[in-house]
C-alpha cells in the first residue's frame, strides 16, 4: 500500500487553465479594450495572399483566455501601438465620434528612472507622516 503513488489531479476551473495555457499562442501581447493596434490581415487576390495593415482602437473584446477575440478574421500579426485609461469594457460610443472627440487618455509606461523617483517621493512622504505623529504623541504626553 505505501508503494501507490498519490497523483493529484486539477479539478473545474483549474484543469480548463492548465490546458487553455498549453494551446495559447506566446506571439500575441496583452489586449485591452481602448488600445491602439496595428493588425496585418492575411487578404487573398486571386490566386496569391498579402498582409493588409489595418490600425484602430480596440472597442471591445468578447470572452476570456482561449476564447478572447475580436472581430477580425485571419489576423498574422498584432502590435499594440499604445493603451488608453477607459472606463468601460465597451467602446461604442466612439464609432459616432470623430477628431478631438473620439481621442483617449493615453497611458505611458513609467520608465526606471520615474518609478525610482515615485519610490523615493513615497518614501519620503511616510517619514515625514512618522516623524508628525511621533512629534504629536510627545505633545501630548508632557502636558
Amino acid at each position: 500500500m505505501a508503494d501507490k503513488q498519490v497523483i493529484s489531479k486539477p479539478a473545474g476551473q483549474a484543469l480548463l487553465a492548465a490546458v487553455e495555457s498549453a494551446h495559447l499562442r506566446k506571439d500575441i501581447p496583452e489586449i485591452k479594450s481602448g488600445d491602439t493596434v496595428r493588425l496585418q490581415v492575411k487578404v487573398v487576390e486571386g490566386n496569391r495572399e498579402r498582409l493588409q495593415p489595418f490600425e484602430g482602437v480596440v472597442m471591445r473584446l468578447r470572452g476570456g483566455g482561449i476564447n478572447q477575440n475580436f472581430t477580425a478574421p485571419r489576423i498574422e500579426k498584432i502590435e499594440v501601438l499604445r493603451h488608453a485609461r477607459v472606463r468601460r469594457k465597451q467602446l461604442y460610443y466612439l464609432r459616432g465620434l470623430t477628431g478631438k472627440a473620439a481621442r483617449l487618455k493615453e497611458i505611458r509606461p513609467m520608465t526606471s528612472k520615474q518609478a525610482a523617483a515615485k519610490e523615493a517621493a513615497r518614501a519620503a512622504r511616510i517619514a515625514d507622516t512618522a516623524i508628525t505623529t511621533v512629534n504629536t504623541t510627545d505633545t501630548s504626553a508632557g502636558e
